[in-house]
C-alpha cells in the first residue's frame, strides 16, 4: 500500500509498524539500513535518558522511573528485528553488523546504567518508596525496586575509574561473546560429516537419507552430508549402524569451536577472567554470585547443592545402564555408541525405536491436535493462520491467537510466528524469542516466535518427529504461552522477563501434555493408516524413556557443574587457568562425573548457552525449574489433567504475571505448598530405578 504523500514516511525499523500487532514489515526492511538504524536508535535513547537526568523538577515516579521505562522504544524495536533475524538466519552481512554493533550496544548500555546522575534520581524515588512516602500499586513498587537494583548491579554507585573499567569490560565481553558464536557457527558448518558410501548409512530411515542427500546437494557436495546440532551427542548417532561413521560424527561434534581458524579456547579463558574481574569490581567474589543474587536459587551454593545431591544416584544408574547395554561385557562403552546401543535395546527389549514411533508424530497433526489443542483446552485460546501476513522468511508461518472467552471484541491477543526447519545459517537448538512484548503502558500486544531445527523432508514427504522433537515443540510453545498470555503494565516485567531458573518452569511443565494418555489418543495417529497409537506402544515408550535417565542426568549435570565451576572462579583463580581441557577434566573428576561413555551435554568450546547466550552461571536453571515442573505436573494430574480450572490457575498465578511477582510466592499460590524435589526424583528414577530388572537404590549426598 502506498501511503498518502501528506503522511510522513515510516522508517521500517525505527518507527512503529503499521501492520497488525506491530508485526515488523519484513518486506520493507533494507539490510543496509540495519547498522545505521541501530546507531540512530542508540543516539535517540541516549538523548531520552539525558532529558530525564536534566529534568529540573524533583525526581518522581512519573518523571524518572516510568520515563526511564518508556525510553528506548525505537532501540528495542530495531534490536528485536535485528536479533530476531540473526538467530534463525545469520547471513554473513548480518554477522558483520553484529560484530560492529555489539560493542557499541555494550558501551551504550553501560553508559546508561552507570550514569551517576540517573542513579541519584532513581535512588531518590526508591528512598521515598522504602520510607513509606509513596502511594503506588504493587507492580509500580516492584518497578521502582527493579530499576534501583539494576542500576546498582550495573555499577552506577562506583567511582569514575570503576565505572570506566566496567564499561571497558562490558564492551570487550560483547566482542568476545559475538566472536564465540561466530566461531561456533562457522566450525559447525565446516565439520558437517560428508558420506559418499551408502553402506555407511545403514540403519537410517529413507526420509532421513533424502534429507541428508538434499543437504549435500545444497552445499554443492556429492553423496550425503550430516549436519551437526548443538549437543555433544548427535541424535543421528542412535540410528547409524556403521561404527566408524558414528565415531566420525562424535569426533566432529567434539571438535566444534576447536578448529584452527575457529578456536574458542582463548575466548573462553578471556570471558571467564573478565566476568570474574567484573564481579570483583561490584564487590562480589565471583560472577556466579552476581548472577545468582537475583535468581530464585539465591546463591551458587544453593544451585550447586541441588545438582550435587543427585550426582551419586545419577552415576549409579548410568553405570548400571552401561552394563545392561553391554550385556555383561567388561569393555567400556564408547561415547559414540551409547545412543546406538540404547536404540538397539529399546528396539529389542521394549520393541520401541524411532522408526516405529515417528510415523505417529507428523508435524502438522502434532501442532494442530496436540500443541495448540492442549492450549485451547487449558486456556481457552483459538489459533488462526494469517496467510496475508509475511514472516521473516517464506517458510515462516504467522498465527493469530484469540481469547474468545475473555475478549469483548474480535481482536486477538497476539501473533505467533513458527520457524521449524533447519538451515545452514540458523544457530543450533530451539528457542522462543519476540519481536514485540505485551505492555499496558505502551498499549502493546505480543508477537512471539518459536524456532526449531527440524530436518526438512524431501519434496512431497511428511515431516515426521521423534518423541524428543515433539517434547521440544511443547517446551517452546510453553515459552510462547508465557509471552502471549502476559498481562502486565510495564514492559520490563513482560512475559518471559523472569529469572533464568524460573523462566523454564512454564515451558517444562507444558511438556507434560506431550505424553498424557488422553492427549496421545487425540493426536498420535499413524501418518499412513490414521491408526491411533496403541496403549501398549505408549507403555513401552514410557518404559524405554525411563531406562536412559541415568545417562541423560549425568550428561546434564556435567554441563551444569562446568558452568558453575567456570563462573565461581575469583579473578586470581581465573587467571591461573590456562588449559580449557584440563580444567574440564578436573571439574568432572572432582564431582564424580567422569563416567566412561558419557560426555557432558556441552563442552566449553561449544557451550553456547553460557559463552554466547544468557545462561552464564545459570545452566543449572533447567534442573531447578524441573523441580517446580515435576511437582506441578503431579498437581495437574491430581486435578484431572487437561482441565480448564487448572489452566486458569496457572494463567492467573504465573503466566499472566510475568516478572511482576514474587516467584516462589506465585508457585505456592498455584500449588498450595512449597515445591518438593521428591517428584523430580520419582520422574527421573533417582529415588529408586529399575535398571535391567534390578532395583537400584538412590544414594543421596548431604
Amino acid at each position: 500500500m502506498t501511503l498518502p504523500s501528506s503522511e510522513p514516511r515510516r522508517h521500517p525499523l525505527l518507527d512503529e509498524s503499521p501492520l497488525p500487532y506491530g508485526l515488523p514489515d519484513f518486506a520493507a526492511i533494507d539490510e543496509a539500513e540495519l547498522e545505521p538504524a541501530i546507531r540512530t536508535a542508540i543516539d535517540d535513547h541516549a538523548a531520552e535518558v539525558a532529558a530525564i537526568v536534566a529534568n529540573p523538577e524533583p525526581p518522581t515516579v512519573a518523571n524518572t522511573v516510568i520515563a526511564l521505562e518508556r525510553s528506548g522504544q525505537a532501540l528495542h524495536r530495531v534490536l528485536s528485528v535485528f536479533y530476531g533475524l540473526l538467530g534463525p538466519d545469520a547471513t554473513p552481512a548480518r554477522l558483520d553488523v553484529d560484530r560492529v554493533v555489539s560493542p557499541l550496544l555494550a558501551a551504550h548500555g553501560s553508559a546508561v546504567m552507570t550514569d551517576p546522575d540517573l542513579y541519584a534520581r532513581v535512588a531518590a524515588v526508591h528512598s521515598a518508596l522504602e520510607a513509606g512516602e509513596l502511594e503506588v500499586d504493587d507492580e509500580t513498587g516492584r518497578l521502582i525496586r527493579r530499576h534501583h537494583r539494576d542500576l546498582l548491579r550495573a555499577g552506577a554507585a562506583l567511582d569514575d575509574s570503576g565505572r570506566a573499567r566496567l564499561t571497558a569490560i562490558d564492551t570487550r565481553l560483547a566482542e568476545l561473546t559475538t566472536a564465540f558464536g561466530e566461531n561456533l557457527l562457522a566450525s559447525t558448518a565446516e565439520l558437517a560429516v560428508p558420506v559418499t558410501d551408502a553402506a555407511e548409512l545403514a540403519g537410517l530411515p529413507a526420509s532421513t537419507l533424502s534429507t541428508l542427500a538434499a543437504t549435500a546437494a545444497e552445499a554443492g557436495r556429492d553423496g550425503w552430508l550430516i549436519p551437526l546440532g548443538l549437543p555433544t551427542v548427535q541424535p543421528i548417532s542412535a540410528w547409524l549402524d556403521h561404527e566408524g561413521l558414528r565415531r566420525r560424527v562424535m569426533e566432529a561434534s567434539l571438535r566444534r569451536g576447536a578448529t584452527p581458524d575457529h578456536d574458542n579456547a582463548p575466548i573462553v579463558l578471556e570471558i571467564v577472567r573478565l566476568r570474574a574481574e567484573r564481579a570483583r569490581l561490584l564487590g562480589l567474589g565471583c560472577h556466579a554470585e552476581h548472577v545468582l543474587a537475583v535468581e530464585t536459587a539465591g546463591s551458587p551454593d544453593a544451585a550447586r547443592g541441588l545438582l550435587l545431591d543427585v550426582v551419586d544416584a545419577a552415576v549409579t544408574n548410568a553405570r548400571n545402564e552401561a552394563k545392561d547395554l553391554l550385556g555383561g561385557d567388561d569393555r567400556e562403552l564408547h561415547p559414540a555408541d551409547w545412543a546406538w546401543e540404547s536404540e538397539q535395546l529399546r528396539a529389542d527389549r521394549f520393541q520401541v525405536d524411532d522408526a516405529r514411533v515417528r510415523p505417529y508424530f507428523e508435524l502438522e497433526r502434532v501442532l494442530r491436535d496436540a500443541v495448540m489443542y492442549s492450549a485451547s483446552e487449558l486456556y481457552g485460546l483459538r489459533f488462526a493462520e494469517r496467510t496475508d501476513l509475511r514472516g521473516f522468511l517464506p517458510d515462516v508461518r504467522v498465527i493469530e491467537v484469540f481469547d474468545d472467552e475473555r475478549s469483548e471484541t474480535d481482536a486477538g491477543i497476539g501473533l505467533l510466528l513458527l520457524d521449524y526447519y533447519a538451515r545452514p545459517t540458523k544457530r543450533g537448538g530451539a528457542w522462543m524469542s519476540s519481536f514485540r512484548d505485551q505492555s499496558r503502558l505502551l498499549d502493546s500486544r505480543p508477537v512471539v516466535v518459536n524456532v526449531m531445527n527440524l530436518a526438512r523432508p524431501a519434496a512431497g514427504e511428511p515431516t515426521l518427529l521423534t518423541m524428543d522433537e515433539v517434547t521440544t515443540m511443547f517446551h517452546e510453545f510453553g515459552h510462547a504461552l508465557h509471552g502471549l498470555l502476559s498481562d502486565v503494565q510495564y514492559p520490563v516485567f513482560s512475559g518471559t522477563s523472569v529469572p533464568r531458573d524460573f523462566v523454564e518452569f512454564p515451558s517444562q511443565v507444558n511438556e507434560m501434555w506431550a505424553r498424557r494418555p488422553e492427549l496421545l489418543a487425540h493426536y498420535a495417529r499413524h501418518v499412513d493408516s490414521g491408526e491411533t497409537i496403541g496403549e501398549d506402544l505408549v507403555a513401552r515408550m514410557r518404559e524405554a524413556e525411563r531406562f536412559g535417565e541415568g545417562q541423560a542426568t549425568v550428561e546434564y549435570l556435567a554441563a551444569a557443574l562446568l558452568d558453575l565451576a567456570w563462573h565461581s572462579l575469583s579473578p586470581e583463580e581465573a587467571a591461573a587457568v590456562t588449559d580449557v581441557d584440563e580444567f574440564e577434566a578436573d571439574v568432572l573428576a572432582e564431582a564424580g562425573l567422569d563416567v566412561p561413555g558419557v560426555e557432558p551435554r556441552y563442552r566449553s568450546r561449544y557451550f553456547q548457552h553460557i559463552f554466547a547466550g544468557g545462561y552464564s552461571a545459570a545452566y543449572y536453571s533447567y534442573f531447578w525449574a524441573e523441580v517446580l515442573d515435576a511437582d506441578a505436573t503431579e498437581w495437574f494430574s491430581e486435578r484431572g489433567g487437561l482441565q480448564r480450572s487448572s489452566g486458569e490457575a496457572m494463567r492467573r498465578e504465573v503466566l499472566s504475571r510475568g516478572g511482576a511477582i514474587d516467584f516462589l510466592d506465585a508457585y505456592r499460590a498455584l500449588r498450595g505448598a512449597d515445591p518438593s524435589p521428591s517428584a523430580l526424583l520419582r520422574r527421573r528414577g533417582l529415588d529408586s530405578s529399575v535398571v535391567g530388572g534390578r532395583e537400584v537404590a538412590a544414594a543421596g549426598r548431604s
